[in-house]
């Protein structure tokens, strides 16, 4: 039998809706029993490639100049988001997040990926970001949340190219399977669940996929 089924979930590092999804979608695997059968996998995605970070402006103005809406709507959605990520344990601070471009948070997550140790890297650049307040994009921040989780060939990465052709990849085959919107999940590459969708939802997908991947080895290997 394959050692595991893959579950690979396409997120931004600022994406709200990403970290409350992420808790959603453990606690679902948390309950599942055979739950050391599951690789999950971190892909990349920007919600926006092209923005600049701006440690000058705030989230609710940057949503304002980008979505064409009001400055009052943009703080009711991060207001809405905010009470959202409470209801799963998360205290999130939207008031001073930073505007930033995740290109480089990304390249350190390929890094994290390549070493097993991704899960505890998004993790950290999610609490970052949502909850103390980090600029995710700064070199200095990148370095010492990836020393934390205990990183290696973190200045190498950071200075560099390395990992930018990973990072494009996970961000082209998103086009090529359609997701126009982050977090996606994709069980054993047959089933895809978009947004941040309740526990129940993803146990039930976990279940499904896992059942129809079992069957699937055991036909493997009786044809071997």
């Amino acid at each position: 039998m394959r050692k595991n089924m893959k579950v690979e979930i396409w997120s931004d590092v600022v994406c709200p809706f990403c970290y409350i999804g992420k808790r959603r979608f453990e606690k679902a695997l948390a309950g599942f029993s055979h739950k050391d059968q599951i690789e999950v996998i971190y892909r990349s995605f920007q919600l926006n490639p092209d923005i600049q970070t701006d440690n000058n402006k705030s989230v609710e103005q940057y949503l304002s100049e980008s979505k064409g809406i009001s400055l009052d709507k943009a703080t009711e959605m991060t207001q809405y988001v905010t009470d959202q990520a409470a209801l799963e344990g998360l205290g999130f601070q939207m008031k001073n997040a930073v505007v930033a471009n995740t290109f480089r948070s990304h390249r350190i997550l390929q890094l994290a990926l390549s070493q097993g140790k991704q899960q505890a890297m998004k993790e950290r650049l999610l609490k970052a970001y949502f909850i103390e307040e980090k600029n995710i994009d700064d070199i200095g921040v990148l370095t010492n949340l990836s020393n934390e989780v205990g990183l290696t060939n973190v200045e190498e990465t950071i200075k560099t190219e390395t990992f930018s052709e990973e990072v494009k990849r996970d961000i082209l085959e998103s086009k090529q399977l359609g997701i126009q919107g982050v977090p996606f999940f994709v069980f054993n590459r047959k089933y895809g669940i978009s947004g941040a969708q309740d526990t129940k939802v993803f146990a039930e997908a976990i279940n499904q996929s896992f059942m129809e991947w079992q069957e699937e080895s055991l036909q493997a290997e009786g044809d071997i």
